[in-house]
Parts: C-alpha cells; structure tokens; sequence
C-alpha cells in the first residue's frame, strides 16, 4: 500500500494548485468572448433531442440562502434571516424552468433532481414542496430516477425529511467537516454528534436509502487525534457514503476564509498525513474508495456504478446516474450541455430581476471545440474510471499527443502506466487523479495562469 513514508517526497512534489475538474474546459478557461446564448440555447436543445428519451435530464437547484456564514465554505451563498426570501427566490426557479421547458418543446424526462446551497434545509418543507411540486408538473419522471438534497444538521426536520420523502426524495447528505469543536469555532460551524445521530436515524426510519456524510481534511486548527475521533464518531453512525475533501483555502475569491490565517491551517505534511489518516480508516471500516475524494460501502449504487465502468461526473460531483444534459437553476448555477456550459448570475437580485423579466440570468458560458470534447472525454474517463484509451485514426487531435508527453514524467513517479494505446490510473496515483488530469489538460498548458486560481492538490 502506497504511504507518505514511502514516497517522501512525492506529495510535496505533487501539492500544487490544480483544478478540481468538474467541467473541461474548468470554469477560468472558458472562451466567454464566442459565447452567445442562441448558440448555447441551440446547444441545450440539441443535447435534449438526443438524450431525453433514452436517459432523461438532471436539474440542479442553488438554493443560495444561510442564517450564518461557515468561513470554509466556498459556495455562492447569501447570509440572512429573513425568511421572506424564500418564496420570491423560490418563483423565479420556476420562471427559469419555463424558460428552459420552451426551449426544449417536449416533455422533460426527470432522471435527476439535486438541492443544493447554500442552505436547502433554510428554506420551510411548505416552499420546498411548492418548488418540486412546481418543477414537477407536466413532466415524466424517469422510471430510475433519483432525487437527493443537501441539509444542514442542525436545521434539517422531521417535517423537511418527511415533505421531501413524500416528493420522492431517497438520498440527503449532510455537511459534517469536523465534530472537534476547536475546529467548529474557527470555521463557524456548529452541529453536535447528537444532532447528526438524530436527523441520521429519522432520515432511516422515514425510508431514506442513501444517507451522505460530507467530511474535509485541511481546516484550521484540524489535528491527527481531532481527525482519528471524528472518523470513529462516524463510523458509529455508517452513512452509505462518505465524501472526504481536501479543504480548499481561497481567501481570494472567498473573504470570509481570512477569519483566520495560513497559520492556523495545517501545513503541508500534516495536511498530507490528515488525507492518509482518513482514507486508511475509511477502509479499515469497511468502505471503498470511489474516483477522488468519495468512498462507499459495498453495494452502494456508487461504488457498483465504478465497477462497471458507469461511474459519471459532473458539476454535482460523482453520481451513478448518467445524463448528458444537466439544466442548473438558480443564482450561480452551472448547467452542462455536454456541448457547453453556461452559469448563471452570482447576486441574488441581479438573478431576480433579470428572470422577472423574461430573459435567461446567464452571466458567462463556453461552447465546446472539438479538441475540447476530445480531452474532455479523456479527463472524465481517468476521474470517473481510472483510465483511457485514445486512437490515433478516429479522434486526431495534437492535444491529445501533447498531454501524453507530459504524462511521461508522471509515469515516471509510478502515477500511472502508459501504453501505446491509453493509460491505466495506479494504485499509488489515485490520489494524485487531479495532477494527472493537468497533464492532459491543453487550456492550461496553453494559457499559464499568472496568478493563484486554483486551491492546492492535496
């Protein structure tokens, strides 16, 4: 088994800021100087009369709103107590949808509905039930479809579980970080174990089959015994799936992370040893290490998902279910065409205003070349399955041939095993997929960044 010990110097080698890579091409390369939103409607409906039948469509919905501000975070979101937003915010996503419906002209097939924020749980189980009752209507819902949301612990109710499960809902994950409490008062994140049990064994009860823990390695003030007695509380309530994350320090683009400084964040090697600590006990319970930063317990639809190669990923992360087109509502949101991307607005009243009157809110985007979907092809096949073949013949593309070269020197380190045909992802490089997909990434090789864009590998 692949150790920090082993390969001393291979993680500080590797520990460079890098793309999280869940679009390419990733969000600071898009060509937004050839991006009109004809093209990228055309774009929607051609990917729509493609796919809606065979495989139906994903929606992603920002929920943007919280009663406070966790300083990790790095979401768009919109700090308030006033519950009065909430039904406005909640009118103008189905204003959106309709826009969306008119430019499809058929019936949507719902494979896939996820809740994201910001706060979901912020919002009363009444609007959420007016907002899926809303996306809902005049649809066809997708005979596997599955829909998941995200909650807070110390928020989410038996009344939001409820509401949501009656909607359809099977999957919530729930934002956990870290159980220290050092680590809770640096980062202004408050839940207690019992708090997290609770919402845990309701969501069971009720009939949820797919329960996720969000857990990150990196906080300030995180510490190796802190990390080894969250891990164990944890493993006390053996959630379906975990997500351990690096945490992603950008005080840059996020201002609330300079509550505290790069000295109280672990270093490198003790941030190293963090991402060791938690994969190995992540293991040592019974769970399987899925893609990058995921694991899951056998039988998980994820996990079964990777083993036969249908593992996907998009702008929500992994997922098991396969759309090619993913339509994001609300402010922020990212929706992925497969032939483009396009975001919305990032301010809540820009969003507002330009949704009531009657324009799409969308504020950049990217249509895709064909060398992008060439390497983008490839990048997902090594993030979503460990490996990739190419073809000289059928997809001739220099970028391809450019990204191979870089590849040799990762070879090299035993990252990965090249062949004349493709590469296969090693045992020793799976945590390092980020850094391997930068090799083969040609708009970033083309267009160095001048300044920090990214946060750090590991």
């Amino acid at each position: 088994m692949f150790t920090e010990n082993q390969y001393p110097g291979l993680a500080a080698k590797y520990n460079v800021p890098a793309p999280r890579y869940t679009s390419y091409p990733t969000m600071p390369y898009w060509d937004t100087n050839s991006f009109t939103q004809q093209g990228w409607k055309l774009s929607v409906k051609k990917s729509f009369d493609e796919s809606n039948l065979q495989e139906g469509i994903s929606l992603y919905i920002h929920l943007p709103f919280c009663e406070s501000l966790c300083t990790y975070c790095g979401c768009n979101t919109r700090i308030t107590k006033n519950h009065g937003v909430e039904e406005p915010y909640i009118l103008a996503i189905l204003k959106e949808w309709e826009m969306y419906r008119e430019i499809l002209g058929k019936t949507p097939v719902i494979r896939e509905i996820h809740l994201g924020g910001g706060t979901p749980t912020f919002f009363s189980a009444e609007n959420l039930q007016l907002l899926i009752n809303g996306l809902l209507e005049g649809i066809h819902i997708h005979p596997m479809a599955e829909f998941s949301f995200e909650g807070h612990p110390g928020n989410t109710t038996e009344q939001h579980l409820l509401t949501l499960y009656n909607l359809g809902f099977r999957r919530v994950s729930l934002g956990i970080q870290d159980f220290d409490p050092r680590v809770q008062f640096i980062i202004h994140r408050h839940q207690t174990f019992e708090e997290v049990l609770a919402v845990t064994q309701k969501a069971r009860e009720i009939g949820y089959t797919s329960i996720n823990f969000d857990l990150i390695y990196g906080l300030p003030l995180q510490t190796a015994d802190g990390l080894v007695n969250t891990m164990y509380m944890v493993a006390g309530l053996m959630p379906d799936r975990i997500a351990f994350y690096s945490y992603a320090h950008v005080p840059w683009v996020k201002p609330g992370q300079r509550r505290f400084t790069e000295d109280d964040l672990p270093d490198a090697s003790l941030k190293s040893k963090l991402n060791e600590i938690g994969r190995s006990l992540l293991t040592s319970f019974g769970y399987v290490e899925i893609g990058m930063d995921h694991f899951a317990l056998p039988g998980d639809a994820l996990l079964i998902a990777q083993q036969t190669g249908k593992l996907h990923r998009n702008f929500m992360g992994y997922t098991h279910q396969h759309t090619q087109l993913l339509i994001g509502l609300g402010v922020s949101s990212i929706s992925d065409s497969h032939y483009g991307f396009s975001q919305n607005v990032k301010v809540v009243e820009d969003y507002l205003h330009r949704v009531n009157n009657n324009e799409l809110p969308i504020l950049k985007g990217h249509l895709l070349t064909y060398d992008d979907l060439v390497i983008s092809k490839h990048i997902f096949n090594i993030m979503c399955n460990g490996h990739t073949t190419w073809n000289n013949y059928t997809e001739p593309c220099d970028a391809v041939f450019e990204g191979i070269e870089r590849l040799g020197a990762i070879a090299d380190d035993g990252l990965v095993q090249l062949y004349q045909d493709g590469l296969t992802v090693t045992d020793e490089g799976k945590r390092y997929l980020r850094n391997i997909c930068m090799a083969m990434d040609a708009r970033l090789w083309a267009r160095q960044p001048e300044t920090q864009l990214f946060s750090m590998a590991i």
